[in-house]
């Protein structure tokens, strides 16, 4: 098959032929249609993130099933399919509980423990595949659905983790990133109303298109001031932090209204400094959400088959464009999701 394999931290992809993987007992095997390309991948291949060399990268996928391994229940091939990122034990107390990226065995990430979807095909435990619902024409869009698991799937958690509901409002930093963009569409989706807070002035425009009715330029204004200032004094009651740095957590948390939550992924993962005092007047929430759960996939692949929500994919590419899409992710100029077509 095709693969893009990576050779050393900061290398440029290699396309190369390397053998078909096969299924082994309790395992599947999927032909790759497309697969996301967002910030996570793009710091494996810089380096950022450790990885065993050589590797396979990409967990985004659209694919259909091609073989099943001794074992396999659930799934038969011709199976439309995307993959679950995490790859978990499902038998430990947490996976018992339905909350999978918590698992106490965990064996890391597809695209980082195992090879991933930059590839014709791609082997997972059978467990990782999850089926698409029917409505979603994959093969029109495969490039779509294949984001709809990190992209829309993460800010789908996020809205659980918060409680967010109609009539509040929503500040969202690192706005016009990947992840940002599509968060600003499942706060809007929830019925709140979102103020987009970035560096990048010039991904405002997305950001409004995204569903956002105002936008806080973090390179120039007072975060918190201005924040303060759109909501009437009162501060805004969600703050989701997709940057993470010290800076951008203490600005959320300094943002929030009476019985504000902020929630905090991805990103720096920085140490910030927290008045103890505020938090017990305002009766504040401080809030981690690591990735989703199966079933938060579910649940977004349904908004989606239902046409409540699409995700913003803008730039598809070719296997052999892998290297200029990567460039585009390292420079931060994509807006929403990029996608490599490889089937």
């Amino acid at each position: 098959m095709k693969a893009l394999v990576l050779k050393a931290p900061g290398a440029p992809f290699t396309l190369e032929i390397v053998p078909d993987p096969v299924a082994g007992p309790g395992e599947a095997v999927a032909r790759v249609l497309a697969c996301g390309s967002g910030l996570t991948i793009q710091h494996y291949k810089a380096g950022r993130i450790p990885l065993a060399y050589p590797r396979i990268i990409g967990h985004e996928i659209t694919g259909e099933i091609v073989e099943l391994g001794v074992g396999v229940t659930g799934l038969e091939a011709g199976d439309a399919v995307t993959a679950y990122y995490y790859l978990f034990c499902g038998h430990c107390r947490m996976c018992l509980a339905n909350l999978e990226p918590l698992c106490e065995r965990s064996g890391g990430n597809v695209g980082k423990e195992c090879d991933g979807g930059y590839a014709e095909y791609i082997k997972l435990p059978a467990r990782n595949f999850l089926r698409l619902p029917e409505g979603l024409d994959y093969r029109a869009h495969p490039a779509e659905i294949g984001v709809i698991c990190d992209a829309l799937a993460t800010p789908y958690k996020v809205n659980r983790r918060t409680g967010t509901r109609p009539g509040e409002t929503v500040a969202v930093f690192g706005a016009g990133g990947g992840l940002g963009i599509h968060q600003i569409m499942l706060s809007r989706w929830a019925g709140a109303r979102v103020v987009a807070v970035d560096i990048a002035a010039e991904k405002f425009e997305a950001c409004r298109r995204a569903g956002a009715v105002e936008v806080v330029d973090a390179a120039r204004q007072d975060v918190v001031e201005a924040l303060r200032e759109l909501t009437g004094g009162r501060g805004v009651d969600v703050s989701v932090d997709y940057v993470s740095s010290s800076a951008t957590l203490e600005q959320a948390v300094q943002s929030l209204a009476v019985k504000g939550r902020m929630v905090t992924l991805g990103g720096a993962g920085k140490v910030f400094r927290v008045d103890a005092m505020q938090m017990l007047l305002k009766e504040l929430d401080l809030l981690g959400s690591r990735y989703v759960t199966r079933s938060e996939v579910f649940d977004t692949l349904a908004l989606v088959a239902r046409g409540e929500v699409w995700p913003m994919v803008t730039d598809i590419r070719p296997m052999a464009e892998a290297e200029a899409l990567h460039e585009r992710l390292e420079q931060g100029t994509v807006i929403g999701r990029a996608a490599l077509l490889v089937g």
